[in-house]
C-alpha cells in the first residue's frame, strides 16, 4: 500500500512530462531572447571564469604544483567549471522557479515538482554545449603537446557522473524552491552560498588530502568526489575512486528523497502562501 502511494506521484509527474519539456524550453528561450550572442553565453561564462582563475592561480598565486601532475591549469579549472556552472545555474533557477510562476501555481493544477525539474533540465543544454568546448580545449592542448589526452573506456562512465550530479541538484533544487516560497531571503542567499561552496569543492584549486582537519571536513562535501570523478573520466582515463564516488551517490539519493518528501508535503500550502 505504501509502495503504491509512493509510486502514484511519480506516475502523475510522468503524465506531465510534455509540460516539463515545454517549461524547460521556455526557460532556454527566455534566457537568450533578444541576446546578440545567444547560446554563446553558455560558453562565455565558464571561459571568462577560466581566464580569470588561470591568471590568478598561475601568476598571482601559483597552484600548479598542487595539481598532482604537470597539466595545464586552464584545462584543470575548465573541467571543474563546466559541471559547476550547470550546478550553480540550476540551483539559482530552482530557487525562484515557483515564485516566478505564481500565476500557474495558484490557478492551474499539475505536479509542482515540474518547476524545479524544468529549471534543472533547461541547464542541460548549456552544459552539453560547454562540454563540447571542453573537448575542443583538450584537443588543443593535446596538439600543442601541453597535455596528452587519455581517452579510454572510462569515458563511458561520464553519463553516470552527470546523473549523480543531476540527482543531487534536483534534490537541493526542490528544497530551495520550497523554502523560497516561505522565505524570500533564500533566493538572495543562494548565489552567495554557491559561490563560496565552489571554492570548497575542488573546482578552482585541488582540495587538500593531507589528513588535516580541513581535509577531513571537506571530505563530507559530495561535490568534491564529483569534481574529481569528472577529471578522472575526462582527463586521466581512469576509474573514479570507488568509495568516495559511492559516498556521492548515497548523499545524492538521500538529498533527493528529503527534497521530494518535503516538497510534496509543503506543496499543499504553495497556492495560499506564494
Amino acid at each position: 500500500m505504501r509502495a503504491a502511494n509512493a509510486i502514484a506521484p511519480m506516475r502523475e509527474l510522468l503524465r506531465f512530462r510534455q509540460l516539463l519539456v515545454s517549461l524547460a524550453w521556455r526557460d532556454v528561450r527566455v534566457r537568450y531572447k533578444q541576446s546578440l550572442l545567444g547560446l554563446a553565453w553558455a560558453v562565455l561564462l565558464p571561459v571568462a571564469m577560466m581566464l580569470v582563475f588561470t591568471f590568478v592561480f598561475t601568476r598571482a598565486v601559483d597552484v600548479r604544483g598542487r595539481l598532482g601532475e604537470p597539466m595545464p591549469y586552464a584545462l584543470f579549472v575548465f573541467t571543474g567549471l563546466v559541471p559547476w556552472t550547470f550546478f550553480a545555474q540550476s540551483l539559482t533557477g530552482c530557487a525562484n522557479a515557483l515564485v516566478a510562476n505564481r500565476n500557474l501555481v495558484t490557478k492551474v493544477y499539475f505536479p509542482r515538482e515540474v518547476f524545479p525539474l524544468s529549471a534543472v533540465a533547461s541547464g542541460l543544454l548549456d552544459f552539453a554545449i560547454a562540454l563540447g568546448v571542453l573537448a575542443g580545449l583538450g584537443i588543443y592542448f593535446h596538439l600543442t603537446g601541453a597535455w596528452h589526452i587519455r581517452v579510454g573506456w572510462t569515458l563511458l562512465l561520464l553519463p553516470a557522473v552527470v546523473l549523480v550530479q543531476t540527482i543531487l541538484t534536483v534534490g537541493l533544487g526542490m528544497l530551495l524552491a520550497m523554502a523560497n516560497v516561505f522565505y524570500r531571503d533564500v533566493r538572495q542567499g543562494v548565489g552567495v552560498v554557491v559561490q563560496l561552496w565552489m571554492f570548497l569543492s575542488g573546482v578552482v584549486v585541488p582540495v587538500p588530502n593531507d589528513g588535516s582537519q580541513l581535509s577531513a571536513l571537506l571530505s563530507w562535501n559530495p561535490m568534491v568526489p564529483l569534481m574529481q570523478a569528472y577529471r578522472d573520466c575526462l582527463l586521466h582515463g581512469r576509474m573514479p575512486d570507488r568509495s568516495s564516488f559511492c559516498y556521492a551517490i548515497f548523499v545524492a539519493l538521500l538529498v533527493l528523497a528529503a527534497g521530494w518528501i518535503c516538497f510534496r508535503r509543503a506543496s499543499r500550502r504553495f497556492a495560499e502562501v506564494i
